[in-house]
């Protein structure tokens, strides 16, 4: 029988980071120029007042305290709001490739593979920045691996929709090494002159190598024991962006091609479903929740987390059960259970069962169980 196991693990983390007083500072002064704009529209009661931002707000809101971008400038410039990243020619690594290169080297380093020796890799995230060539083929270019590549979107729950159809690949014998990346640029999604949602994400990559255990080398290994993934339509989290958009003649910078929620709607409807998956997934198992000794859940809102956490648990987590990284991270879509599962493994030992558990836009969600060999 073929095992499974996650070999190696990597982070691309960028340099510029927004704490929350920073980022309230450039919004209420953009809400200040807006309210005195329309300063007589106001006065008729034609137009209600933009409301300020805090950082008790965001902070009581999510549990986000700050997060990293690739370009803070532009966010911070109240006549722009939102980052500057200059165009790349044709013949320059696109930036998702850089950031995907990096975390891969990490990971390929901490796994001892060869990138020659990968013979597929996944591109996995919520926003690809062209639609081809695919990502993954200029990653594997850059990288040098053989085999093929492919890119995949499942909003936040891409990776672990990747990391099934990977450990299937290897399960199958199709190939017997691959790499999954999460490049997340998700400042250039987020409307940040919105103040339920300008405080939300982050941007960050991760990677992981996955290997048939027979061929494996590295030390620390991760079983993979099972995934499971579901899927439900909703409304409640859209971004409308697409090539379509020019040929309906609609507004490429209408609000509703960035991202868009209805937040309690998704608190509502996505927590319970999230720790029934978990939980159906550790009875197929035959495994409960106090089974796990880790929860590497996506990092979108602290209590959300905290309430699957407490359904799969029975109890209240504790910070080791269920280690929170969005407050300094921020949602960083599907490369957040990743971070969480890289920056929080470290004193796990031979034996010892955990669940990297992603959910998000669609709605989808993705449990993958593993085991610390």
């Amino acid at each position: 029988m073929t095992h499974v196991v996650i070999t190696g693990t990597g982070l691309f983390t960028p340099e510029h980071a927004i704490d929350n007083a920073s980022l309230v500072e450039a919004f209420n002064a953009w809400v200040d120029t807006q309210n005195a704009d329309y300063a007589e529209e106001i006065a008729r009661g034609e137009r209600v007042p933009l409301a300020h931002s805090s950082s008790e707000f965001i902070e009581k809101a999510s549990g986000i305290k700050s997060r990293y971008v690739l370009d803070a400038s532009g966010i911070l410039d109240p006549a722009r709001m939102r980052p500057k990243l200059p165009l790349r020619g044709n013949d320059e690594p696109s930036i998702q490739c850089e950031m995907a290169t990096q975390a891969a080297h990490q990971a390929l380093a901490n796994a001892k593979v060869d990138p020659g020796d990968i013979e597929l890799v996944i591109v996995a995230c919520s926003n690809l920045e062209r639609a081809y060539p695919a990502l993954a083929v200029e990653v594997q270019q850059a990288l040098g691996t053989g085999g093929y590549g492919f890119d995949m979107n499942v909003a936040c729950s891409s990776a672990t929709f990747a990391l099934e159809t990977a450990a299937n690949a290897i399960a199958s014998g199709s190939v017997k090494r691959a790499l999954i990346v999460n490049p997340e640029i998700c400042s250039a999604h987020l409307n940040f002159t919105d103040r339920d949602s300008h405080f939300i994400f982050g941007d960050a990559c991760t990677a992981m190598v996955l290997e048939n255990s027979d061929c494996a080398v590295a030390e620390e290994r991760f079983e993979v024991l099972g995934t499971r993934l579901v899927t439900k339509f909703s409304n409640a989290i859209r971004n409308n962006a697409g090539f379509l958009n020019r040929v309906t003649d609609s507004d490429p910078l209408a609000l509703d091609k960035l991202f868009v929620q209805e937040g309690r709607r998704v608190f509502r409807e996505v927590c319970p479903m999230v720790a029934q998956l978990i939980l159906n997934h550790l009875a197929s198992l035959e495994l409960s929740g106090s089974d796990l000794k880790r929860m590497w859940l996506h990092q979108a809102n602290q209590h959300m987390n905290d309430l699957i956490a407490r359904k799969v648990l029975g109890a209240e987590p504790s910070k080791t059960q269920a280690p929170i990284i969005l407050d300094r991270y921020a949602n960083t879509s599907s490369a957040g259970s990743i971070i969480a599962f890289h920056l929080h493994r470290e004193n796990l030992v031979e034996g010892d069962i955990g669940v990297i558990c992603s959910f998000g836009a669609g709605y989808s969600a993705g449990s993958v169980v593993v085991r610390r060999q």
